[in-house]
């Protein structure tokens, strides 16, 4: 794409249904992190999607696994249509554009932040309990998901890393748009994307062959695997 801060799989520009599921994604993405001579990288999952990505990642990183977690802010009557994010940490950014295209009121903005920061909070206890967030200082953060379509909720999440001191953010995802891409080029230390594709309509799920939703308790069971196998 004639960034820098970009890097992806030629060969699988613009494809289709190339990974089986998000394990296959995982693999092919980490063989490109791989390339990339990471320093004492950290893979973080946004979940519950990004953590079959990310478990394969880690593996051959050989790094630590865990989660940053962060939510979009649906639209009422729309739970798959986001008008902003919130992140682990209680911030959270809107999108003023669609929040003025929908006609919601104040009122309704402020009931969906509350709404998405409790989610965010339940998620927060059930993946990660009372741990506190990793020493994330002088480590290049690998932020994973299963894909990027608009990216906005992974800018609200690269945002937050970013007030944790983190060494440098590096986003990694098997599929992505190339929009998203850009715009998140200019605010992460660099994207590292698989499959980079243009062109509407875009969905995540049609790099795939198998999609389906992942559940807390798979997200755990790859979590808990991982990181004890790192155990001495």
């Amino acid at each position: 794409m004639g960034n820098n801060r970009i890097r992806e799989i030629i060969d699988l520009h613009n494809r289709t249904g190339i990974f089986e599921d998000r394990h296959e994604g995982g693999q092919t993405l980490a063989g490109l992190l791989a390339e990339q001579q990471l320093s004492a990288p950290f893979a973080l999952a946004i979940p519950a999607g990004g953590v079959p990505v990310a478990a394969p990642v880690a593996q051959l990183l050989g790094c630590p696994l865990d989660v940053a977690v962060v939510s979009k802010i649906t639209l009422p009557w729309n739970t798959e249509a986001g008008y902003g994010a919130v992140a682990f940490d209680g911030s959270y950014q809107l999108n003023a554009a669609l929040i003025a295209t929908a006609g919601l009121s104040e009122a309704e903005v402020e009931r969906g932040i509350a709404a998405t920061r409790a989610k965010v909070e339940r998620r927060v206890a059930a993946l990660r309990g009372a741990r506190p967030l990793p020493d994330l200082i002088a480590r290049d953060v690998v932020l994973i998901d299963d894909g990027l379509a608009s990216g906005f909720t992974m800018r609200v999440a690269v945002a937050a890393l970013r007030r944790t001191g983190a060494g440098s953010v590096v986003v990694a995802v098997p599929t992505g748009h190339a929009e998203a891409v850009r715009h998140l080029a200019a605010e992460a230390d660099l994207v590292c994307c698989a499959n980079l594709r243009s062109g509407r309509p875009f969905a995540v799920a049609a790099a795939y062959r198998q999609w389906y939703d992942v559940s807390e308790q798979e997200a755990q069971a790859l979590l808990s695997g991982h990181n004890d196998s790192l155990q001495p």
